[in-house]
């Protein structure tokens, strides 16, 4: 299937409705019927303000925060919509990506 893989850039400590920006997003995405998603903590980046964010020895607030998402394109476009509609300021990189999975029978639980 052709679609798009979307990551997000965040840091731990930004929030929306109670909700940190990044678990906010993989929700949506899960809501919106994406293929798959993954939040993954980062140790150190830097954003467009040139600052580094990092997760300290006492502080994992600024951590830095990356959320990939697999989908196709209608879903893709929901979901930029909702993040546009909340108004969420979020670094974000989209590309092409071919996807599928694969493997045999999903119910055989022996290997």
């Amino acid at each position: 299937m052709k679609g798009y893989r979307i990551m997000f850039f965040t840091q731990e400590n930004r929030t929306i409705h109670g909700d940190t920006v990044g678990q906010w997003i993989l929700q949506r995405a899960r809501k919106l019927g994406a293929a798959g998603g993954t939040m993954t903590a980062g140790g150190e980046g830097f954003g467009h303000e040139g600052k580094i964010h990092s997760a300290g020895f006492f502080e994992m607030a600024d951590r830095p925060m990356t959320v990939s998402v697999v989908t196709d394109e209608p879903t893709c476009e929901a979901l930029m919509a909702a993040i546009a509609g909340e108004n969420i300021d979020v670094f974000y990189c989209r590309s092409e990506v071919e996807f599928g999975r694969l493997g045999g029978d999903r119910s055989d639980s022996t290997g």
